[in-house]
């Protein structure tokens, strides 16, 4: 069966004078990206999507680059929409991203709510596998808040914060089985450990 890898984007350049959709990733994000895109585990990918987000689009070129395989970009695989405050600094970030999940049909200063950013990525998710293309392994190429979101869905758990990736900074990943979106395994480094 084939295997659907939601994976987030690493590091990035924060730029409080750039949109934060603008951003591309690190020298850190990149050096970590490339090497997830060389991992074996992704020597059965046939398909690609991405948001249409710079760090997002940074990830699939890589991973383009590495396999020769095209990708196809959906916005609605886009991070949740936080146009209404735009950049807003740690630690009242993380304020915010708290009230975002504590209470998810609420709108958070204007924001994206939860439960609708977890709703258009569900969709975008799985339209996206049924309309691939190949019969391999699929890759979405997405973002930590919706990935989240995603994830909750899928477990059939409830909207928490309680599954959000375990780096900060981003540069996670879980996989289903692409047919019965069954979970198996949540959130990984990209870039595990040498042990």
């Amino acid at each position: 069966m084939a295997v659907a890898y939601f994976v987030t984007h690493p590091e990035v350049i924060i730029d409080p004078e750039v949109p934060v959709p603008q951003w591309g990733l690190s020298a850190r994000g990149h050096e970590r990206l490339q090497a997830f895109c060389a991992r074996p585990i992704l020597n059965s990918v046939s398909d690609i999507f991405v948001s249409d987000e710079r760090k997002a689009l940074d990830c699939a070129e890589t991973l383009k680059s590495l396999r020769n395989l095209e990708f196809r970009i959906d916005p609605r695989l886009g991070e949740n929409d936080r146009s209404s405050t735009g950049y807003v600094a740690p630690p009242r970030f993380w304020e915010i991203v708290a009230e975002f999940f504590a209470h998810p049909d609420t709108s958070i200063l204007g924001w994206e709510t939860a439960a609708d950013a977890q709703r258009r990525i569900k969709t975008a998710v799985t339209e996206s596998i049924a309309g691939r293309t190949g019969k391999g392994d699929v890759v979405i190429f997405s973002h930590g808040g919706v990935g989240t979101l995603l994830l909750c869905d899928l477990l059939g758990e409830p909207i928490s914060q309680n599954r959000s990736q375990p780096i900060s900074g981003g540069g996670c990943y879980f996989a289903f089985d692409a047919d019965t979106l069954a979970i198996r395994h949540t959130w990984q480094d990209i870039v595990p450990e040498q042990s």
